[in-house]
């Protein structure tokens, strides 16, 4: 049957305007879809920086985040009792275990860092503290979010960091050691793994927390100040 017999002129009449002519009244007919959603204003960097780290953390890393207060104390009473190497009273805030600030997230660029090593695991077999010298480290913007690195030294830890609130930010990352390049492996070999907290202790001042480290001591302290 032809399309236009099976209305009446009078019909067709009042339909064309609205849709355009005769030849557009079957699409007029059918709904249009809704215009999709709009793209995320962050991009993907903060798309998956959005992703909670308690998602991705490890059980071993999460026990470690969970205890890093008995790590602070077990660590600061060892390094205050023990012989150690360095000077640990003029480290200031470094060694204080409430001293966050806000506005914790660092811009990324070239950082000298050193490390502080607190507590011994071989007990009263072991120095109290060492406090190294210092090295090359970065904080870079990845597609993933901000990474840190520590470029030189025998031991070099790397991982993204996570924001948590305004004084606190989450490391997941892994070890590198000698001669090995530069570690991306969270997750993949339990013995490099580590979980670390950064926190702001001065105006141009960070450090990373990691509580019960796999080796040596109980509680290291990666001090950065931008290069």
């Amino acid at each position: 049957m032809n399309l236009a017999s099976s209305f009446s002129r009078p019909s067709l009449a009042r339909l064309a305007p609205a849709c355009g002519g005769l030849l557009l009244l079957t699409a007029c007919a059918t709904e249009a879809p809704p215009p999709p959603p709009p793209p995320p204003t962050g991009g993907v960097a903060e798309a998956i920086q959005r992703l909670d780290w308690r998602g991705i953390i490890t059980s071993v890393d999460r026990d470690r985040y969970q205890r890093r207060d008995a790590a602070w104390s077990l660590a600061l009473e060892q390094a205050r009792r023990q012989p150690g190497s360095g000077d640990l009273d003029a480290l200031g805030d470094l060694i204080k275990p409430r001293a966050a600030r806000g506005s914790v997230a660092p811009p990324p660029g070239a950082y000298r860092c050193r490390t502080v090593k607190l507590g011994s695991q071989g007990g009263e077999e072991g120095l109290g503290y060492v406090v190294y010298g210092w090295f090359a480290c970065r904080i870079e913007q990845t597609p993933r979010g901000l990474k840190f690195s520590k470029l030189t030294g025998s031991q070099r830890p790397s991982g993204l960091l996570f924001p948590e609130d305004d004084r606190h930010m989450l490391m997941l990352g892994s070890m590198a050691l000698a001669a090995e390049p530069a570690a991306n492996s969270y997750g993949r070999r339990p013995d490099r793994d580590l979980v670390a907290i950064l926190e702001r202790i001065d105006d141009r001042r960070w450090r990373l927390v990691l509580p019960w480290p796999q080796n040596e001591s109980n509680l290291d302290l990666i001090e950065l100040i931008p290069a």
